[in-house]
Formats: structure tokens, C-alpha cells, sequence
């Protein structure tokens, strides 16, 4: 996708979510639960459509995780949160209804632990805790659809530098100048937001500066042109007062906060070294990584991702006597052992990738990417049976890990199990949301299976595609 085209898909996520973020909340006035869930349906429906959202069962399972911990210590919630990464390389985040929560990869690339990113997952959930959005719906009333989204569409243009002129002319009305006035209180709202953050972060054993550290790290990307005011500054607003709100805070409760708990900040850097690895660009990070270890030959994590860009540049030679020489310092780390065996697997080194990853293994038996691969080099190497039990682990462990429903439908397609292949082809498909191809999978797993039990499964996701055809072409017609 171009770097244009993103804009545009940027800015249509914008106008989406851009009254979620930006409106005091008008209290006794709300859409209600059951409302507000079948409006968060059809936003991600557009926002998986318009943004690359990460497919990632370490990053997607990470980032919840750190979610997860902060909701631990709420009241209950009427919503099952979710938490996304969007892989574009912005300073940006934001929430939907309903409680789905996104973070740019860009933003979280800058942070260097994760109680940085705990501070913004905190304020995008008090965000949501306070139904912001929900509240904001009551304006529709009094202003109408069509002018709430040219009011959203001006607002967005001006802020992303477009002109004035532009601008005002889709907010005319006294109605929609009316409903722009309540604009103003969006500090009120970011205010409200830090301040049940910080106490849930707190409460959850998350140091309280790491929301500091990251609002101060998105103020300093700003340069000089409006084109160049981070994402993040446009959808949340006041950064200054934030920031001097955040830091009196945290001035103001240090001795009172209970201990904080430890985290493992090797995670955070496996993440991170998964995000630069896999999903940014090769050229650029490559270029980066070069630089890094000319200032700092004895740097081990930056030889580690370099090693690891390298395999993905085919450069597989380089790359395996780069992940050989920093093993030979961390030569207990499964992490680097595993991708090593990954390389080998794709230089197609197959005995040597079996053995690297058997001992992966060893010491981390439930690791996701290790049963993946082995199993791959068990197919390659004409194993099928072993390779189906090691996809179906996966698969039982890690039922995110989309890949692995295709390569084990693809191999028990082989052997003739037609029903299952096409069973697990169309879950593939479906978490691909490529919801045709799902259904055509799912119809084929029926006419191969006399199986009630089978049978009952592909039913009901077929129905469940089928739902969301119809929701998808409905979209389109509106």
C-alpha cells in the first residue's frame, strides 16, 4: 500500500473515531449496550478493511495481555475488550465503541518498555470505560448523519493542514455549529481519561511514568509543518496540559502508590524484534541496523535483528553465521535458537532446522512458532502424519496462529481427509476475513462429510460467514 493510499485509509479511520475521542460526555444520555456493540460491528468492519492490522499471534497475544492486566483491576466491564496494532509507522492510537483498541506500530516501536505502553492502553480504556462515544451518538438527534460527517470530514481536514476555507464549509448550519462548540470540552474529556488511566495503571502494578514518557516522546515528534504533527496529536488534543497534568499527578502520589510488579522486559523487546523484523520495511531497517552495530559492534540485540532481516532478505548465509555468532554468547536463549532453526528451514537446511528447533523445544515446548515449524520441516521432509499433530498443537494452544489452519488442512487434504481440509481451510480463510472464500470451504467440507458433529461446526460457520457477506454488502449499498 502506498504511503498516499495510508493517508487516505488514515483519515477515514479518523472521521470514524474522531467523536469517540473528542466530546465531554453528556451524563443520563447514552446509546445503549446492545447499540453500541452493533456500532463497534460495523467500524471494524471498515477499519479491516482501510487498515493493515497486524496478524500476529506473539503481538496481538502481548498487547492483550498488557490490556488484560489493566481490566483485571477494573469493576466489570459490559464489553470483552480487544487490543490491535496497526502496522504503519505513525504516533497514533485510538479506541472504537464497544471497547476495541488499537495502537500504531509506529508508536510503539518508540517506546522503550512496556509500562510506556501500558500508559496508552490505559487512557484508550478509561476512554472507552467512560462511553465517550455512546454519549457523543445523542448529537445525531439534533444534528443528522450526513452533517455529522462532513463536521468530522472539515474538522479532520483542517487538521491535517488542509485549508480553512475547505474546512468551514462543511460545518454550515447553526445546528452543526452548535454541535462543533461542544468540541471545546475535549480537554475535559482527555483530562478525565488520564485521570482514571493513571489510577487503573496504578492499581494494576504499572509504573504511572511511563504515560509521561510516552506523551513526551509523541510531543516531540511534531517538527514544523501541520502535515508533520503526529496522528495521535489530532485525535487527542491538549498534549501540553496532559503532559503537566500527568507529571503533577505522579508528583503528587509518589509513597502512596502500592509496589509496583515486575515485568519480563525481554518480552517487550521480543515484540518489538518481531514488529522491526517482520513488518517493517527490508531495505530501510537493514540501513538502520548497519548503523547501529558500525556505533556499537558489541551490541547483541542489534546483531540478533540484523541477523534475522538478513533471512528476510534471502540473504541466508549471512544471516546464519550472524544468529550462530550471538548465540555463541546466549547459547540458553530458545528465542534465538528457534529463529535460527527458522532460517535453516527456509535456506532449506532441513535436518539442521529440525535439530535447532527439537532443542527449542526443549525449553519451550508451547511456543507457538516452534511446533509451526517444525511441523513444516516434518511436511518438507515427507512426514505428513507428524506434521498434522504438530499443526494441531498449535491450533490448541494457539488458536490465533491463522497459518496453521492452512497448512493442516493442506496436509490432511493429502491424505484424503476432505471434510477437515476443508474445514480448517475455511477458518483459515475466515480469520483472513475473506469471508467468500470461507464460505465456499465450509459448503465444501459439508458435501464431504456425513459426520453430525463435523457437520454441526461447518454449519455454524458458515452461518456465521454468511452474516457477515450480507453485513458487507449492506455496507456497500449504503
Amino acid at each position: 500500500m502506498t504511503t498516499c493510499c495510508r493517508q487516505r485509509c488514515t483519515t477515514w479511520i479518523l472521521a470514524l473515531v474522531f467523536f469517540a475521542e473528542l466530546v465531554l460526555p453528556i451524563p443520563g444520555q447514552a446509546i445503549t449496550i446492545g447499540e453500541e456493540e452493533e456500532l463497534s460491528a460495523e467500524m471494524l468492519r471498515i477499519i479491516f478493511k482501510k487498515l493493515p492490522v497486524v496478524d500476529d499471534p506473539y503481538v496481538t497475544a502481548y498487547v492483550n495481555r498488557v490490556g488484560k492486566r489493566i481490566l483485571s483491576v477494573m469493576p466489570e466491564q459490559p464489553f470483552r475488550y480487544r487490543f490491535y496494532v496497526v502496522n504503519e509507522d505513525m504516533y497514533n492510537a485510538f479506541a472504537t465503541p464497544a471497547g476495541h483498541i488499537f495502537i500504531y506500530s509506529g508508536l510503539l516501536e518508540a517506546m522503550d518498555g512496556e509500562d510506556e505502553l501500558a500508559g496508552i492502553l490505559g487512557h484508550e480504556i478509561a476512554h472507552v470505560y467512560c462511553r465517550h462515544i455512546s454519549q457523543k451518538i445523542e448529537l445525531a438527534k439534533k444534528v443528522g448523519w450526513a452533517q455529522l460527517a462532513g463536521m468530522a470530514a472539515g474538522i479532520l481536514l483542517g487538521a491535517a493542514g488542509g485549508s480553512a476555507a475547505a474546512a468551514s464549509a462543511m460545518t454550515l448550519g447553526s445546528a452543526a455549529t452548535g454541535a462543533t462548540a461542544q468540541l471545546a470540552f475535549s480537554r475535559e474529556n482527555e483530562m478525565q481519561a488520564d485521570q482514571l488511566g493513571l489510577k487503573f495503571l496504578t492499581d494494576a502494578g504499572y509504573g504511572t511514568e511511563g504515560l509521561l514518557k510516552v506523551l513526551k516522546k509523541i510531543r516531540s515528534k511534531q517538527w514544523f509543518s501541520k502535515e508533520q504533527v503526529p496522528t495521535y496529536m489530532m485525535t487527542h488534543p491538549a498534549i501540553e496540559d496532559r503532559i503537566a497534568y500527568v507529571g503533577s499527578w505522579i508528583d503528587d502520589h509518589r509513597g502512596q502508590r502500592p509496589p509496583m510488579q515486575k515485568v519480563n522486559p525481554a518480552e517487550f523487546e521480543r515484540i518489538l524484534t518481531r514488529l522491526m523484523v517482520e513488518y517493517n520495511d527490508v531495505s530501510s531497517e537493514l540501513g538502520r541496523l548497519e548503523q547501529i552495530l558500525q556505533r556499537e559492534p558489541g551490541n547483541t540485540l542489534a546483531r540478533y535483528r540484523y541477523g534475522l532481516v538478513l533471512a528476510r532478505s534471502n540473504r541466508t548465509t549471512e544471516a546464519i553465521v550472524e544468529l550462530k555468532a550471538v548465540l555463541a554468547r546466549n547459547a540458553f536463549n530458545p528465542y534465538m535458537l528457534r529463529d535460527l532453526g527458522k532460517v535453516y528451514f527456509f535456506g532449506g537446511q532441513l535436518d539442521a532446522a529440525l535439530s535447532a528447533l527439537d532443542s527449542a523445544r526443549s525449553m519451550i515446548p508451547e511456543d507457538p512458532d516452534t511446533l509451526f515449524y517444525m511441523g513444516r520441516t516434518q511436511q518438507e521432509l515427507g512426514r505428513s502424519a507428524e506434521a498434522v499433530a504438530l499443526y494441531t498443537a498449535v491450533i490448541q494452544k494457539t488458536p490465533d496462529y491463522r497459518d496453521a489452519y492452512y497448512f493442516l488442512g493442506q496436509n490432511l487434504g493429502q491424505q484424503g481427509a476432505l471434510a477437515d481440509a476443508h474445514y480448517y481451510l475455511g477458518i483459515y480463510h475466515l480469520r483472513a476475513r475473506d469471508f467468500k472464500t470461507a464460505a465456499t470451504q465450509f459448503k465444501q467440507s459439508l458435501r464431504t462429510s456425513d459426520a453430525p458433529e463435523k457437520r454441526e461446526r461447518a454449519e455454524r460457520l458458515l452461518k456465521q460467514v454468511e452474516e457477515e457477506i450480507k453485513a458487507e454488502k449492506k455496507a456497500l449499498e449504503g
